[in-house]
């Protein structure tokens, strides 16, 4: 860690705790003037939270987003993003710390998940990449956010990757689990060597008739299994699988996660719509928003080494590996780490 993150950090902690009580205020003044607005989460330390606030819905793009929301309104703005299969609580620890820092941090469903919904029942339950990309666009400017700090892991890092690349005027920094991610259906075709071949398992499994139905069938048994293997060390108990598991009964979940792996061995086809997104995906180009990517040192989900990525952050940027037996799910794993990294991330914009 750079010494001048090191100053930046105490400073901006130093203001924002002598402005939480006044951002607070703020925050409830704007919230009593909303009918439908919820007070923000209390700030606290990892593993003695409770609850979100109660979940907001607002329609954007295609979808009527479930998402959690905490911090003064007036904050400059986080987005944190979930992966596969997990949800929003992987970042229950990581938004108080941010709200308490001053943030307005915005947690929503990806499609697929949760209280997340399709506004119309003829529209086509597409999982590609762009699509879930276009869907944050829609929700910041639903919500009027015009930038905001991107951070997220597993599909949620690469959807903060692609807005980052194609709209970095929407991008302010970004917090990146596992580095760059952004891939085309064509080099989707290339074959792996075994080993890695091998840790993509349910990718081909997802791939077939039997593992749409296998996974329709035991989707919560499948996602355990996801969490175990991925993050080897995380010593998880059921409340806390069961917890996010519920988001999973969403009914267009299985649809959404068979046709996003499909559609990355180029065995399903996307829409028109996102044409000119994927052109821009499929040239996997340069990020030059403020980034700091971050590894966990247990993470047994498939992923790149730093070197293979730091290429293609060419603006201010900061790789961190956190220690400790950190898996897949390092947000929820490492919260405090990853809250200093988006703190990090953004005093850098």
């Amino acid at each position: 860690m750079s010494e001048d993150i090191n100053h930046r950090r105490r400073d901006f902690l130093g203001v924002a705790a002598a402005t939480f009580a006044a951002a607070q205020l703020g925050a409830i003044g704007a919230a009593s003037a909303q009918t439908k607005a919820k007070p923000a989460l209390h700030p606290g330390k990892p593993g003695t939270n409770t609850s979100f606030a109660p979940l907001k819905q607002i329609d954007a793009g295609l979808l009527n987003v479930g998402y959690a929301e905490a911090g003064p309104a007036n904050g400059s703005a986080v987005i944190l993003l979930h992966g596969w299969p997990y949800d929003i609580y992987s970042f229950f620890d990581v938004t108080p710390m941010l709200a308490q820092a001053g943030y307005r941090v915005i947690v929503p469903y990806l499609r697929g998940y949760g209280t997340t919904r399709f506004l119309s029942n003829d529209a086509f339950r597409n999982g590609q990449p762009a699509a879930i990309a276009a869907d944050i666009i829609a929700l910041m400017d639903a919500l009027k956010i015009e930038s905001a700090t991107l951070a997220g892991f597993d599909w949620g890092a690469r959807t903060a990757n692609i807005i980052a690349a194609a709209y970095p005027e929407r991008c302010k920094a970004m917090v990146s689990v596992s580095g760059y991610l952004i891939s085309s259906q064509e080099s989707g075709k290339l074959p792996l060597p075994p080993s890695a071949e091998l840790q993509w398992w349910y990718q081909f499994y997802f791939a077939t008739e039997r593992g749409r139905q296998g996974y329709e069938k035991y989707r919560r048994d499948f996602s355990k299994l996801i969490w175990q293997l991925a993050s080897p060390q995380w010593k998880f108990d059921n409340a806390t699988f069961d917890r996010s598991a519920k988001s999973f009964e969403n009914p267009d979940h299985v649809a959404i996660v068979i046709h996003n792996y499909r559609w990355r061995l180029a065995l399903a086809e996307g829409e028109a719509r996102y044409a000119d997104l994927d052109k821009i995906i499929a040239a996997t180009p340069v990020i030059a928003v403020p980034t700091i990517t971050l590894e966990g040192d247990a993470n047994g989900a498939p992923h790149p080494p730093p070197a293979a990525y730091a290429k293609k952050f060419t603006g201010k940027y900061e790789h961190r590996e956190i220690k400790g037996g950190i898996g897949h799910n390092l947000p929820q794993e490492a919260p405090q780490a990853f809250a200093e990294a988006v703190i990090d991330a953004a005093a850098l914009a």
